[in-house]
């Protein structure tokens, strides 16, 4: 104990988060496989977060900035393989052409590009938004029968997802005029997808919903319109929504009293200046939900509650005439500062970082039938650390539902990077955890025909403090938190932290 006296978190190995991958693994890796992997789960896990946390002799300054690096861990008659391999954007071209940053990023300014001229220099002051960065580093979604991966500037890009080749890039600002939207759209079950944004409509700037209708072969964007809209509180201060809720028959938007400010977003884009700047946190303002129809597509009612944070919704549904919204919330924005690399180089001496990280996840039930701007009380759902929440999506997103999975967000917790399972219904949890480790969001894939809502595997990626280069991916059984298998792999560069990922079933007939 005396040699960790100046060490604020024994038990958090922090310097998984900033580990950069050097060598892109194309050809798929085999590893190590115990315990048992059941027959039944067939398919691919796909990851996506930042890859690499430099650029030459040049570094980013925040988590969020990392170059994209897209893992795939396919699953198959027992056992594994991983692959990794950097999304191909022109922020990536342009970096590794000019072995430095040369496009600025959400928290990083960067530098003046040598591969362009003067002319081209002058040239990009008219285009302002051909300067921002198309890094999309957040999370990976199926549209169709394609993957994209997402980040909150309006560009897509199009994945191979078996070699994981970067095969198109899609700008969505041509189709919406929007200037950012959600890096978790909502896939309904017959495969249409929704997704909100904000965009300058002929009623101003506006929060918008945009509905891409599924097609089994062809392009989804091609019949995508907007289908509900509403005013922002702020009309040059509109909210940061980093995800959203959607039920049987409303969007639930959250206006949470961080801000983005156009004006500086438009001053930050001519001089080059990091969008993070445009950020504004206002600490005595109250957060707002917002209910939008989704049959008329109109505003219909806006509640209140305490002020809040948020990055991600867990789940939503209408219950007992009450719309119930679930999310994992701060109290403040700070953990947007604990993740600078700078902040995170320093964690063990930061004894403040710990509140920054503290998220819990909160429930809101809300009267349908309540006045406007009813005050609604946000109660907690389990004493715990909880971020990157996960559900049985397929049979319950927008409906009722008792268990979600997360992470466990307590740095200071004598188990760090835990997965959780909590039950909404007692606020009883369950966690599971390995010593010298740091788990990645749970993704539950249901067993088949399962009756219960918890009968299926959890899928992790399991980084290993003391072996940077190693990467697992471990199965879980829900119901019991206890492993089932896993597969282990020796990569030949460090593995990094991912963020969000999606599975691609393709299970077979027992």
């Amino acid at each position: 104990m005396t040699e960790n006296k100046d060490i604020c978190y024994p038990n958090c190995a922090s310097s998984m988060f900033l580990r950069s991958c050097e060598e892109e693994i194309t050809t798929p890796l085999k590893g190590n496989t115990t315990g048992h992997i059941p027959l039944w789960l067939q398919g691919t896990l796909l990851r996506n977060g930042p890859g690499t946390l430099k650029v030459g002799s040049m570094s980013f300054d925040h988590m969020f900035d990392g170059s994209a690096l897209l893992h795939s861990f396919k699953i198959s008659e027992g056992t594994a393989t991983y692959q990794c391999r950097f999304v191909r954007t022109d922020t990536y071209k342009r970096n590794q052409a000019a072995n430095r940053i040369v496009v600025t990023e959400f928290a990083t300014e960067s530098v003046p590009d040598p591969c362009h001229t003067i002319f081209d220099r002058f040239t990009a002051f008219f285009k302002p938004l051909e300067k921002l960065s198309d890094n999309t580093v957040v999370s990976v979604y199926p549209m169709g029968d394609e993957i994209y991966t997402f980040t909150e500037s309006p560009i897509i890009h199009r994945m191979d997802p078996k070699t994981l080749k970067t095969l198109e890039r899609k700008d969505l600002t041509k189709d919406f005029a929007i200037v950012n939207h959600s890096a978790h759209p909502h896939i309904l079950p017959n495969g249409d997808v929704i997704n909100i944004g904000l965009s300058y409509t002929s009623r101003g700037m506006r929060h918008v919903v945009i509905h891409f209708p599924f097609t089994e072969k062809g392009d989804m964007f091609e019949n995508a319109h907007i289908v509900g809209s509403m005013k922002p509180r702020w009309q040059m201060h509109p909210a940061y929504m980093h995800s959203f809720g959607i039920t049987e028959n409303y969007f639930v938007l959250i206006e949470q009293p961080m801000t983005i400010s156009l004006r500086t977003v438009l001053w930050n884009v001519f001089l080059g200046k990091p969008f993070a700047s445009a950020l504004q946190w206002y600490p005595k303002l109250e957060t707002n939900i917002v209910l939008i129809s989704r049959e008329t597509g109109e505003e219909v009612r806006r509640y209140s509650t305490e002020t809040l944070f948020y990055f991600h919704v867990i789940n939503a549904f209408e219950h007992d005439q009450s719309l119930v919204l679930d999310l994992c919330t701060y109290k403040d924005a700070k953990i947007l500062n604990g993740m600078y690399i700078k902040a995170m180089q320093s964690i063990q001496s930061n004894a403040d970082c710990a509140e920054w990280f503290r998220a819990r996840a909160k429930r809101l039930e809300m009267p349908l039938e309540a006045p406007a701007m009813t005050f609604v009380e946000a109660k907690l759902l389990a004493d715990i650390g909880c971020e990157t929440p996960r559900i049985h999506y397929d049979m319950y997103n927008g409906r009722s539902y008792r268990y979600f999975y997360a992470i466990s967000s307590d740095i200071d917790n004598i188990k760090p990077g835990a997965v959780v399972k909590v039950d909404t219904w007692t606020g009883d949890y369950k966690t599971w955890f390995e010593a010298d480790s740091f788990a990645s969001e749970p993704v539950f894939v249901p067993e088949p025909q399962a009756q219960e809502e918890d009968a299926g595997i959890l899928l992790c990626v399991l980084l290993c403090g003391s072996h940077a280069c190693r990467i697992s991916l471990v199965l879980l059984d829900a119901r019991t938190m206890l492993e089932v298998g896993r597969v282990t792999f020796d990569t030949p560069s460090p593995a990094p932290k991912c963020f969000h990922g999606w599975f691609i079933s393709e299970r077979v007939q027992p």
